[in-house]
Parts: structure tokens; C-alpha cells; sequence
């Protein structure tokens, strides 16, 4: 088996569909009214599946997190280096996205930050390349 691409589970399509497309640059597949809306970044698949739809075809109900941050999973982004990061959190968070932790060069060398998406969900972006300024 090989991993071909991960999906999230929303409840307002349009909204998620324009802000992954918007503010965090994926392509979009399918419109923003579709049941499954198929959109890449960088060669990766990423899914969005409209939560009733998705309850409704497996015919199960599941738990969502209602409010705030969803701390179940993390979307990882990856930029070129470490003033990329900074550059991509102000971008991201000037277009609409939720600050969750600004930029830190962590001790492990990595400098990232995390924003969150509309629904909660959070999105780390990061670097492990100083550059030539750092």
C-alpha cells in the first residue's frame, strides 16, 4: 500500500474549499459544492468530505469537534526556509487564517509556526533550512 492522499471532514464546503485554495495556494479539483472536493498542493492529494454526505454514505455517525481548535491531527506544510516560514504566517494569517503560534526556531532546528483553518483545523508550517540569512 501507498498513501495517496488524507482527507478532513467539514461542515461548510464553500468556506474550506476558498481558504485551502485562497490562502494556502491548493488546486482546486471539483467545485465548492461537490460532496468530496479533491484539491493538490505539491503533488499531494488532499481531500475535504462534507460531513453529512460522508455519515450518509457510510451510514454511521461520528464525533466532531464542535468548537475551537481540533488537536486530533496536524496538516504539515512545508516551505523553503526559515524566512519562508515567517513570510508564509504573515500571509496566511493576513488572508483569514487563526494564529495559533507565531514562527520559533525550535531546538531541534526546525523553525515553524502553526495557523489554524477555518473549521479549527491545524496547519503547521515549517523549515529545517536557516538560508542564507540566518
Amino acid at each position: 500500500m501507498k498513501l495517496d492522499g488524507f482527507g478532513i471532514f467539514v461542515d461548510d464546503m464553500a468556506v474550506m474549499v476558498r481558504f485551502y485554495r485562497d490562502v494556502l495556494g491548493f488546486e482546486i479539483k471539483e467545485s465548492e459544492d461537490t460532496t468530496n472536493v479533491y484539491l493538490e498542493k505539491d503533488g499531494s492529494l488532499f481531500l475535504l468530505y462534507r460531513k453529512s454526505d460522508f455519515e450518509a454514505m457510510t451510514r454511521q455517525n461520528y464525533s466532531y469537534i464542535k468548537d475551537g481548535l481540533n488537536g486530533h491531527f496536524e496538516i504539515a506544510l512545508s516551505v523553503d526556509d526559515f524566512a519562508a516560514v515567517d513570510q508564509a504566517f504573515e500571509a496566511a494569517t493576513r488572508a483569514g487564517a487563526k494564529a495559533v503560534m507565531p514562527p520559533t526556531t525550535e531546538d531541534w532546528g526546525q523553525r515553524t509556526c502553526y495557523v489554524a483553518d477555518p473549521e479549527g483545523n491545524l496547519i503547521e508550517i515549517g523549515s529545517f533550512n536557516e538560508g542564507k540569512n540566518e
